[in-house]
């Protein structure tokens, strides 16, 4: 069965998401221009390199987009409770609405979500039980382009070996180191920021994990 697609209207989600569209649309234009596409030319790099990139990049906004529309594990208005599970159920006092146990209210979406983690705004979505996997994906494919970002920013300038056919004329080539620190500064925060995220996510995963196991032998 696919993913069902939930979306959220919430003009400040819409804002953050805009924001790291930007910064992903940013680095995956302007690196290659100034960094890939001419090292390669003058046989620095290989075509590998190139394709290893563009391939982070799509890889990083189809989980981006994935993320955002993929429903959380949002509860019907009338759901079928059987009659044996009952007591893991619950009434929501915000929404009136009967709910599994760990399930939450979300403020921004007006609903319950099974298994709520946390509302990203930078998503614009509840990370629930449904989509909890993709926001994982997300933050490691995240985490590897910012990575490979940073590696080529250094490289170009601490590694390669200098251009020798730069067209001057160009706009990019003219502001090049100041087009290069914006991306450094960008990959060092949004890498800083994912990786407390992944490592936390992770650390739940792994300490709920065993919680559960343990129930269930009860």
């Amino acid at each position: 069965m696919g993913l069902q697609i939930h979306f959220v209207v919430d003009p400040q989600g819409w804002c953050c998401m805009g924001i790291i569209i930007f910064v992903w649309l940013y680095n995956t234009v302007f690196i290659p221009k100034v960094i890939l596409f001419p090292h390669y030319e003058e046989g620095h790099i290989s075509a590998v390199a190139i394709l290893c990139y563009y391939l982070c990049s799509l890889f990083c906004i189809v989980s981006l987009l994935r993320s955002s529309v993929a429903d959380p594990g949002r509860l019907p208005e009338n759901p079928k409770i059987p009659l044996t599970e009952r007591e893991f159920w619950e009434l929501c006092n915000k929404c009136n609405m009967m709910r599994p146990k760990r399930s939450h209210h979300c403020s921004r979406c007006g609903h319950c979500v099974r298994r709520m983690d946390h509302h990203c705004p930078w998503i614009n979505n509840c990370v629930g039980e449904d989509n909890h996997w993709l926001f994982l994906q997300l933050c490691f494919y995240t985490q590897l382009l910012s990575s490979f970002t940073l590696i080529l920013d250094f490289c170009h300038y601490y590694y390669f070996l200098p251009l020798k056919k730069t067209n001057w004329d160009f706009f990019v080539f003219r502001h090049e180191l100041a087009l290069i620190r914006i991306s450094t500064f960008m990959g060092l925060v949004i890498l800083g920021g994912i990786s407390g995220l992944f490592y936390t996510q992770l650390m739940g995963i792994f300490t709920v994990a065993p919680r559960a196991v343990g129930a269930k032998g009860r």
